[in-house]
């Protein structure tokens, strides 16, 4: 097996320098001597085996049992140099190439997501220690994707940017708007929207910690009256609104669930309503969750193309009022909640343990390493029953956001400020 992965790894790293100890101590170095040297240090020949066989899992398991560990640099380092290579090189890895074949072939069985199965994939990775999210996020505890006008926007910047962009695509032109938020986490933009936007929000969510969470946060800042957030899947909602918005949580559906999501939306949205869909997307076209993610971080779990959404958008009767492409931004937020997540490292292996830092730290790296070379990215889709419900132009969109300055966004969003 080691000749084998080998002549994969000759093949496969072009450009950088990457240098493999073997069980053996024998080193191996491999690209073309450009840039700095990560090495990659290999404990058994089992773990050998596993790369080669089934490297789409075996390397984050590798790396979670301390079979596989990096050194002269870290896992980010080692993931970048290997996964630039595997995007540059058009044959890749031909087991990996087979596994994503299969892999697709069987996705609708593995995003199978009925109620009760959405409800326990949900507690998997929701209904963690409180505290571990508490120690990478920003304060107000946004787990999606940030938004960088910019660039150099901090990540408290960035999570209040998004929350005002989105604000400004519902058009809460007046106060007391009904908003339904699917998938609502700790419920930093229901409390946005009716805090700054006089909106009525409700908040459904199938996480426990974050219903819990949510509803004190709710009742600390007095907004208990305008504010409430429940258990319940989607599937389940039957009042109507005038609003709807969803950040996050449509990676969870499920492809075969689709055309039930976007009928839900159609159904509770009122005729003149606005609903904005905010979700990971692929720009490469239909594929499947990697198996090490599905398996550990996000069972069940999807983003899929844009040509896979549509269709179901179209069928339920609603139209795209709008479509924004946020490339680069997710990378950006990865980035500074992995380096939040090292410089809190010991603290979070206080609540877990070092397998479970070292699965988080898979997680984030190879995640932010994909929006940067692997054609993901977050789409926002903006749907109405009607043409005329939303400005012809999209200046209203900045327009709304001058009204609110950023620093403002980010003082309301703190909690230490109460």
């Amino acid at each position: 097996m080691r000749a084998l992965l080998d002549r994969i790894l000759r093949q496969l790293i072009g450009t950088g320098r990457l240098s493999v100890v073997w069980p053996d101590k024998s080193r191996s170095i491999y690209g073309d001597g450009n840039g700095p040297i990560v090495t990659m240090r290999i404990r058994n020949e089992r773990t050998v085996r596993r790369l080669v066989l089934n490297p789409s899992l075996g390397m984050g398991e590798a790396y979670m049992d301390g079979d596989v560990s990096v050194e002269g640099g870290s896992i980010y380092e080692m993931l970048d140099t290997i996964l630039q290579n595997v995007q540059r090189n058009p044959t890749g890895h031909p087991v990996m190439n087979l596994r994503d074949v299969v892999d697709s072939a069987g996705r609708r069985l593995s995003q199978f997501n009925p109620v009760s199965r959405s409800a326990k994939n949900v507690a998997h990775h929701y209904d963690l220690n409180g505290r571990l999210y508490s120690l990478f996020l920003d304060r107000d505890r946004q787990y999606s994707c940030g938004y960088f006008p910019t660039g150099n926007e901090t990540l408290e910047e960035a999570q209040a940017a998004k929350k005002r962009h989105i604000a400004a695509k519902l058009c809460l032109d007046r106060p007391g708007l009904r908003v339904l938020d699917i998938g609502c986490g700790w419920g930093g933009l229901a409390l946005t929207l009716a805090r700054d936007f006089g909106a009525e929000v409700t908040g459904i969510t199938l996480s426990r910690e974050q219903l819990t969470e949510a509803r004190a946060r709710a009742e600390a800042e007095g907004l208990s009256d305008r504010v409430r957030f429940e258990f319940l899947d989607y599937r389940a909602v039957t009042q109507t609104y005038d609003r709807i918005v969803s950040v996050g949580m449509f990676e969870h559906v499920g492809v075969g669930y689709y055309r039930t999501f976007f009928d839900t939306v159609a159904r509770c949205l009122d005729a003149d309503g606005i609903a904005l869909i905010h979700a990971i997307g692929r720009s490469d076209g239909p594929g499947s969750t990697n198996p090490w993610l599905r398996k550990y971080i996000f069972p069940g779990g999807y983003s899929p193309a844009l040509s896979e959404v549509l269709p179901a958008v179209e069928r339920s009767g609603l139209m795209a009022a709008d479509i924004e492409i946020l490339r680069m931004h997710y990378a950006e937020t990865l980035r500074h909640w992995r380096r939040r997540f090292a410089a809190n490292r010991d603290a979070i292996a206080a609540l877990y343990d070092e397998r479970f830092c070292r699965m988080f730290e898979f997680y984030l790296a190879a995640s932010e390493i994909t929006f940067r070379y692997r054609g993901h990215m977050v789409w926002q889709l903006q749907l109405a029953h009607r043409h005329d419900v939303v400005p012809l132009t999209r200046d209203y969109i900045a327009a709304t956001e001058a009204k609110r300055p950023l620093l403002q966004s980010v003082e309301a969003a703190n909690p230490l400020r109460r």
